[in-house]
């Protein structure tokens, strides 16, 4: 499912993953050749419907992504007046098509994203947030396509 079916059927997760992903440091969970966990910091997009992220070509991350598509990605906790947890699961794809990548590369707006960049779109079966009151206390939402 794409970030934007997943905005259509729950805008409230969405909106709060949109607040705590986009365009901030996150960490990105690949099985390795071996099958062993690997995790990578990134900076995912959302935009224009998806949630994706640029990588250069020389980046494990895609030999793991093109092997086995499966992903986890978890935002950076902490940094603002509340601990909150965001997990998005589901797998990657690579993104060819010449118009999405324009737009994406408008998206994203960066000097970092060169043109030999592979673009990835990550498609989403699975949303769990924890969110922490004052007192620690924590609620735990789940959402699944």
């Amino acid at each position: 499912m794409s970030w934007n079916d997943f905005e259509k059927d729950c805008p409230d997760l969405a909106s709060l993953g949109f607040e705590l992903l986009n365009r901030k440091i996150a960490y990105l969970a690949l099985l390795d050749e071996g099958g062993s966990p690997r995790i990578h910091p990134i900076t995912p997009f959302i935009g224009n419907g998806m949630l994706f992220m640029f990588t250069e070509p020389s980046s494990p991350k895609i030999r793991d992504l093109q092997r086995d598509g499966r992903y986890a990605l978890h935002c950076s906790v902490g940094g603002d007046d509340r601990l909150r947890e965001f997990l998005v699961t589901g797998y990657a794809v690579v993104i060819s098509d010449k118009e999405i990548r324009n737009q994406a590369v408008r998206i994203a707006s960066s000097p970092v994203v060169l043109d030999i960049y592979v673009l990835f779109e990550f498609q989403i079966t699975r949303v769990l947030v924890v969110d922490y009151d004052e007192e620690k206390n924590r609620t735990i939402h789940r959402w699944c396509s």
